[in-house]
């Protein structure tokens, strides 16, 4: 039986808590042998969406095979960081008797005040990168990165990425395949692997006005491994070929086709992460073979 206990802050994310949580007790639920325990320095918890939780004051005695994991929380918290020093001394102590500390998002600033990011690669949300690294100049903080695994210190990035940290754990513990049934399960799109960006070409060109580029967006996002005339995409959004690859253009610094071939590159990696050949995962997201694929590597 695997112990996953989970600190709670104030004001922390629910998803922060909920993913993770969530994929453990579907493990639990496969027979996968895990207890899972919420504790805090106060019974009730207030939460940055609102909800108050309730969690145990005591901890449990834990073993060099159970897990630690710190949800991130909505800064500034209460008082500095959120936790005392009593319980970032129990984060020490159990990474020093064997076992395993997560966090997930912020979550990552206890570990750094627990003195578990000195001299270790790790990672956080992307806007709490600089703010970490200037908190703890000692620690390795890598960008852009779901998850960070060094000598049993797992960070992941914000939200989300919780549930790839503990999919991940999973894995580790009983093998992919039950990781991937848990993803399924849950109804996860896929199982990311650490080093994969953390945000996806979906969404890093959204951030604009233009509701006709977003419409396109909409349309090339459904629609990318098949061949997309310009001329169809310009009539479902009602304006001209050049009006929309201009505004297209100006909206995301690239042009319908070029963003086609970034979410085609992007998923095309992804495969290949997972173990597919270059030549399949090039004519599964819609190229002819992997010529193409390979030259946009390259220019990657």
């Amino acid at each position: 039986m695997t112990r996953v206990v989970f600190l709670l802050v104030p004001q922390l994310h629910l998803l922060d808590l909920a993913g993770p949580a969530q994929v453990f007790s579907t493990a639990a639920d496969h027979g996968l042998g895990y207890e899972i325990g919420y504790v805090a320095e106060q019974e009730d918890v207030p939460t940055a969406q609102g909800l108050a939780l309730r969690a145990a004051t005591e901890w449990p005695r834990l073993s060099a095979g159970d897990l630690i994991v710190v949800p991130g929380w909505r800064e500034p918290p209460p008082r500095a960081d959120g936790l005392c020093s009593a319980s970032l001394d129990r984060l020490t102590a159990h990474h020093t008797a064997g076992g395993t500390v997560a966090s997930v998002c912020t979550g990552a600033t206890a570990l750094g005040r627990a003195g578990l990011l000195d001299g270790r690669r790790c990672t956080t949300h992307h806007d709490a990168q600089d703010e970490l690294a200037r908190r703890h100049p000692r620690a390795r903080v890598v960008r852009d990165v779901l998850y960070v695994v060094d000598d049993r210190v797992v960070t992941s990035a914000g939200i989300a990425s919780g549930i790839d940290l503990a999919l991940h754990l999973v894995a580790v513990r009983h093998g992919p395949a039950a990781a991937a049934r848990i993803a399924r399960d849950m109804v996860v799109y896929a199982r990311r692997n650490g080093d994969e960006h953390q945000t996806s070409a979906m969404l890093r060109h959204r951030a604009h006005l233009a509701d006709a580029v977003h419409h396109a967006q909409d349309l090339i996002d459904a629609h990318f491994t098949t061949p997309l005339r310009l001329a169809d995409l310009a009539a479902a959004c009602g304006v001209s070929e050049r009006t929309l690859t201009r505004r297209f253009t100006e909206a995301t610094g690239l042009t319908p086709l070029r963003y086609q071939q970034e979410l085609r590159l992007e998923h095309a990696e992804h495969l290949v992460s997972h173990g597919a050949t270059s030549e399949t995962a090039a004519r599964t997201v819609g190229f002819q073979d992997a010529r193409m694929l390979r030259r946009l590597r390259a220019r990657a």
